[in-house]
């Protein structure tokens, strides 16, 4: 049996952030204004099809696959990067919280577009925040940091959207925004995970450094139907 977090998207559409799911039982998807992430039960053409076939014209999805592929049509492929799959249940967690670290709310949105748009940590849209908690840290009144929860599959909870502005660098920051959520994270009894594409090599060795551990190799399509 294949685990859940093979299939991250559609699982997740099928478990803890079902909520949001449209489509079908073999394929599902996202509110555009939340994700642009979508998937598929099984990766086999026929449901690639069936996607494309619920969508607009002009909308783009993020798609994961095992591995690299060129069989997508009748999308148009975009993009395509390679990320691991990262793990993080043995990541010690600290009593310790840092003290600037405050919760983010619907009026932090413009900030938080901002920020993740300067930074590019994965794709951030204007109700992203719904996915769960997101905490970050301020330097007079700028968002400056960030970190927060998206997807919600299984008994597995991601770390996502961790970023730093360029002028905040080696402060800290991140490493004590992923301690936060993930004090969260299994604090509900979940297990936390990430995904960092490959050639981030400063992001991964923090995280190795922090206790996550490799699980697998992903590619992410990013897909235009036109």
């Amino acid at each position: 049996m294949n685990h859940v977090l093979d299939n991250p998207l559609y699982n997740a559409l099928l478990s803890g952030n079902k909520h949001f799911a449209s489509g079908t039982d073999d394929v599902k998807y996202f509110p555009k204004e939340v994700s642009p992430f979508a998937g598929t039960r099984d990766f086999n053409p026929t449901l690639i099809t069936a996607l494309y076939d619920l969508l607009p014209n002009g909308r783009v999805v993020v798609f994961i696959t095992a591995q690299q592929s060129d069989s997508l049509s009748p999308w148009e492929v975009v993009h395509q990067s390679a990320v691991y799959q990262m793990m993080g249940d043995q990541v010690a967690v600290s009593d310790n919280s840092h003290n600037e670290i405050v919760p983010l709310t619907v009026a932090d949105v413009p900030q938080m577009l901002s920020l993740t748009k300067l930074t590019n940590p994965g794709p951030f849209e204007e109700r992203t925040i719904e996915f769960g908690d997101y905490f970050g840290i301020f330097n007079d009144g700028q968002l400056v940091a960030m970190a927060g929860q998206r997807l919600h599959v299984g008994d597995y909870m991601e770390v996502s959207a961790v970023c730093t502005h360029p002028d905040h660098l080696g402060k800290g920051y991140a490493r004590a925004l992923i301690l936060h959520t993930i004090k969260q994270i299994v604090a509900l009894g979940k297990t936390p995970f990430l995904h960092v594409r490959t050639d981030n090599t400063r992001a991964i060795e923090v995280y190795k450094s922090m206790g996550f551990t490799i699980r697998q190799q992903l590619c992410v399509n990013v897909l235009l139907k036109k």
